[in-house]
């Protein structure tokens, strides 16, 4: 399995011309057209959370509305873009439902802190929110997956000496309250901070507040490119981030189904030219698909 690597080299380039920069990043474009599946009433197992769904045809779904080139949602967009909206937008289809029709489906925004709660309360059906697969939020919520595979990196001040993590020992450095990010951070020696949201974090780091900013290096790269010539990622990647979806644990059977639709737009392409289309722009080669999970027993 090749892991996807973004380097401080790409950020200046993520999503040049696609995702716009200065705040509008990921508003002109709203991704690929994805047609809605038929769906007969032998698809899916009667009483099952998919069948339910399909015949109310109606959705929510919880994403980020603040991650340029994995979820996004500007001032003037009716639907949110970037790779996890695209692979939402593969699973939405296969219920028979239009992932275009906003009166169909409900992007919800999700936040860090609120992605368990959401699931947990039937807030939100599924969660494509830059959500890492954890042995601890296995224990309150359905995750499966990956679909996606990443790494944590730093992003600074484009005039800072800062070279990785290691450079932030005793430091303040930023994240999402509700993410695994704040643990890595405090786990190589910096103080993590936690903030709402992401582009409150990075204003922090534009301003001086705190040092740095760390997550996953594909959100990373996305705020670098809206900042170009303000912030930059250095650094090599210290954890790997295996980005899943995320179900209720009150419907395991949407497991299979998540996995079965997941190997067949690996398999058909359509996993590819999601990537292609948001993440691809970076100059990053677009990588294997990732092994799935096994679904519990």
């Amino acid at each position: 399995m090749r892991v996807l690597r973004f380097r401080a080299a790409a950020a200046a380039l993520l999503l040049a011309g696609g995702l716009a920069a200065c705040g509008d990043a990921g508003s002109d474009t709203e991704g690929r057209d994805v047609q809605a599946e038929e769906v007969d009433a032998s698809k899916f197992e009667e009483g099952s959370r998919m069948a339910e769904i399909a015949e109310a045809g109606t959705i929510n779904v919880g994403v980020k509305y603040d991650q340029p080139g994995l979820g996004f949602k500007g001032a003037g967009d009716d639907i949110p873009s970037g790779f996890d909206v695209e692979i939402a937008k593969i699973l939405i289809a296969d219920l028979g439902i239009d992932p275009s029709d906003t009166s169909k489906v409900n992007w919800v925004e999700t936040i860090s802190d609120n992605r368990e709660p959401f699931l947990q309360s039937g807030k939100v059906d599924l969660v494509l929110a830059s959500y890492s697969i954890t042995d601890d939020r296995r224990k309150v919520v359905g995750q499966t997956g990956p679909y996606f595979i990443t790494g944590q990196q730093v992003l600074v001040p484009a005039d800072s000496d800062v070279e990785s993590i290691d450079d932030l020992k005793g430091e303040e450095v930023c994240s999402v309250t509700g993410s695994t990010s704040i643990d890595r951070i405090n786990e190589a020696g910096a103080k993590g901070v936690g903030y709402d949201s992401y582009s409150e974090c990075v204003q922090k780091v534009l301003d001086g507040t705190v040092s740095a900013m760390s997550t996953d290096g594909s959100i990373l790269a996305g705020f670098a490119a809206q900042n170009e010539g303000e912030l930059k990622v250095v650094g090599d990647e210290f954890s790997e981030e295996r980005i899943g979806v995320g179900y209720s644990q009150d419907e395991p059977e949407m497991c299979e189904w998540i996995n079965g639709v997941l190997s067949e737009a690996f398999d058909d392409g359509s996993w590819a030219e999601a990537f292609e289309l948001t993440l691809g722009p970076s100059g990053v080669e677009t990588p294997e698909p990732p092994a799935l999970d096994d679904c519990p027993a």
